[in-house]
């Protein structure tokens, strides 16, 4: 979540596929039936108050404001409440290794709001917990100490689940929401998407058959910079995974979808398939890779 919205240009006004920039990436969305302004607008106004509240690249965000100790309190809009819960119960399931809390721990490494990319000297900061700096109950939430929050593991997947349930409230039955490869689809037939080989990227390693679900993916070597440094991180050691170095999940959301997809670098999927229904592709460092047995599609290697 690196930048302010802004809308889409002029040429898209009207079309079945309106494109713009949100949280840092590029979102691009495609319907049956052209989306009317008032739409349009809606789902900027959710995607900008989404990014003002949780960027930690934003001076003027609740994350930045908690991080600077200025926040001990607050009451959680009812729409976020699910993402924590999915974080509380990622926490426990990877013991400890998906934690919003590494937002510090980014920064230490050189993946701070100014994108210096430079690591700071030592071992990054350990002294932070979910479930101990913050203290929920419901949808009040209580700042026991300032941390820096980072919601990279499923943030982008519950703004797809956001703009989706936007626009099927407006009607928009036949839907491609895509948020630079996070993406949730509804209506008849399906999608083949192209699974990104890691270490090759206009190569892929096998293709999904999207149905009416989401499909989310990450990579070590998305936002990666330096000797080895990338943002996925564990945040029991503040290091950069490496065993795993990409997955890509299918499941009916893409809050769901984008969460699991951080967690399987640290738990293979049949410890995660008792609380999640989903299907899976984990790829390793080297080369081998591995699906669920339902997943939608096919792998080349």
């Amino acid at each position: 979540m690196q930048s302010q919205t802004q809308a889409p240009n002029d040429a898209s006004m009207g079309d079945r596929t309106v494109s713009f920039e949100g949280i840092g990436t590029h979102w691009v969305i495609d319907t049956a039936k052209p989306i009317g302004p008032a739409v349009r607008a809606e789902i900027l106004d959710c995607v900008e108050s989404f990014d003002r509240r949780w960027s930690r690249f934003r001076p003027d965000s609740l994350v930045t404001r908690i991080a600077r100790g200025e926040v001990d309190q607050m009451v959680l809009p009812d729409e976020d409440i699910a993402l924590f819960e999915l974080y509380d119960r990622l926490s426990d399931l990877t013991h400890g290794a998906v934690d919003p809390l590494v937002g510090a721990q980014l920064e230490h490494w050189g993946y701070d709001a100014s994108y210096s990319l430079r690591p700071k000297p030592g071992r990054p900061p350990r002294d932070q917990s979910w479930e101990t700096a913050l203290v929920r109950q419901g949808g009040q939430l209580q700042v026991k100490q300032p941390v820096t929050i980072d919601f990279g593991a499923a943030g982008k997947g519950f703004l797809v689940d956001r703009i989706a349930a936007i626009l099927a409230k407006a009607g928009h039955a036949d839907v491609l929401v895509d948020g630079s490869g996070d993406m949730r689809r509804s209506g008849s037939g399906t999608t083949r998407v192209g699974l990104e080989h890691p270490f090759a990227e206009r190569s892929v390693i096998g293709v999904a058959d999207l149905g009416v679900n989401a499909l989310c993916a990450s990579a070590t070597n998305r936002r990666a910079w330096g000797d080895g440094l990338h943002h996925v991180l564990d945040a029991r050691s503040g290091d950069p995974v490496r065993k795993v170095v990409a997955t890509w999940v299918t499941a009916a959301s893409a809050t769901v979808a984008d969460g699991l997809a951080t967690a399987l670098f640290f738990v293979p999927a049949a410890q995660l398939r008792p609380h999640f229904d989903f299907e899976a592709v984990r790829m390793f460092v080297d080369g081998t890779a591995e699906r669920t047995t339902n997943f939608p599609g096919t792998l080349f290697t």
